[in-house]
């Protein structure tokens, strides 16, 4: 009896000490705290359907040896979730349909809740990991991983054809590995320097040809990849080829400049970490902020300044933040020692004013500026008053 019970407190002790589970099993993540990356499941495929206004979508998922109609795979991102796109931050409304993503994902914090069907039925196609903490197109999972596509050979005719590209993927790892034949015309968009060219243009300058193979010895790039009629086969059609460092980079301040722009408009997603309640309704709240935007963004807080903060949704939609956000003074930025988990800008900004909302509690989301950024009200549609109830629901994705 005693050897029984001591194993049963064994078995129980990884519960009680708050122990990561193992990898292989599916991980939920709790109110407050982000969770550990090393706990996602990553799954790539083609971006199908966005309602950018909830941060939820839907992919046809790209499994290695099945080669079958499937179902998309709903999906919604954590309020903390971190969305890059030609190496940057981005959000869903930037990225094309038919775009080919990878993604980082959890159960959904609250089932009871979620934003998207829970279908996971043990299927390849149909994971019950629906909500993601990363998402990220080909250039930025590359990028991230510190590799480039491999360009060996390219045939063309008559203005199309196809470039045979090769990817490293390490045992166990993830995303794309091995030789692919990838398609190309003059839709494909190919980046060179400061320079947008098409097919033609590299013919007309000699350096692919007209007609034939040529061998282009490990060429090193990056590409975007697109929807192609034999999907099923996890083939793929390139629509854009960045030849160069120098274009990939002018890429990426392109989409930097356009995603800041949005973010200023819309405010810094944060959650509230604490609230110190003072005399005749004021409070000092402090915020962390959230991940995976520009530096620059986070240089505007600073201590001393003014700024202003909205409730929101795990959505990250507002009310009518101009009008409801509460105003008040910075009086401290704190930088976390170390490094801070994916979803996590290791940066906490501490607001006092003189009335709080009731969103502004322990663990809720928040939208802040400083007193630097537009004081604006954000498109009637996004915003969560008087809008279509049919949003919020799960019954948009159908059966």
């Amino acid at each position: 009896m005693y050897c029984r019970s001591l194993i049963a407190a064994c078995l129980l002790l990884p519960l009680l000490s708050g122990a990561e589970p193992a990898k292989d099993q599916p991980f939920r993540p709790v109110p407050g705290k982000f969770p550990p990356i090393s706990q996602a499941k990553a799954y790539r495929g083609e971006l199908v359907f966005v309602d950018h206004v909830n941060r939820r979508g839907s992919l046809r998922l790209n499994v290695d040896g099945h080669f079958g109609e499937s179902k998309p795979h709903h999906f919604a991102m954590l309020p903390y979730g971190v969305i890059r796109y030609r190496g940057v931050a981005a959000d869903l409304r930037d990225i094309p349909l038919g775009t080919v993503m990878y993604g980082k994902f959890f159960l959904p914090p609250d089932p009871k809740t979620s934003s998207v069907p829970n279908r996971g039925n043990g299927n390849v196609t149909q994971p019950a990991e629906t909500y993601a903490i990363l998402l990220e197109d080909d250039p930025s999972f590359c990028l991230r991983e510190g590799k480039s596509w491999k360009l060996k050979e390219i045939e063309l005719q008559k203005n199309e054809g196809t470039i045979l590209a090769n990817l490293e993927r390490k045992p166990g790892g993830e995303g794309l590995g091995g030789d692919h034949k990838i398609t190309i015309d003059n839709s494909t968009r190919i980046w060179r320097g400061k320079e947008r060219l098409t097919l033609d243009d590299m013919i007309a300058g000699g350096t692919w040809p007209a007609s034939g193979k040529k061998d282009l010895s490990g060429q090193p790039v990056q590409l975007a990849l697109a929807w192609h009629p034999r999907y099923l086969y996890q083939q793929f059609h390139a629509s854009d080829i960045w030849l160069d460092d120098a274009a990939m980079s002018q890429a990426a301040k392109a989409q930097t400049g356009w995603n800041n722009r949005f973010i200023k408009t819309r405010w810094m997603p944060a959650w509230v970490d604490g609230v110190e309640y003072g005399k005749f309704g004021r409070a000092t709240v402090t915020a962390t902020l959230f991940g995976g935007f520009d530096p620059a963004l986070y240089a505007d807080f600073k201590k001393g300044a003014g700024g202003q903060m909205a409730s929101a949704e795990d959505t990250l939609r507002t009310y009518w933040p101009d009008h409801d956000g509460m105003e008040g003074i910075i009086t401290d930025v704190i930088k976390v020692a170390g490094e801070p988990p994916l979803g996590s800008s290791g940066i906490q900004v501490r607001l006092e004013m003189d009335l709080v909302l009731e969103g502004f509690r322990p663990g809720r989301i928040v939208r802040v500026r400083p007193q630097n950024w537009p004081k604006v009200k954000p498109p009637r549609e996004e915003c969560i008053h008087d809008y279509e109830e049919r949003w919020p629901n799960p019954a948009i994705f159908g059966n």
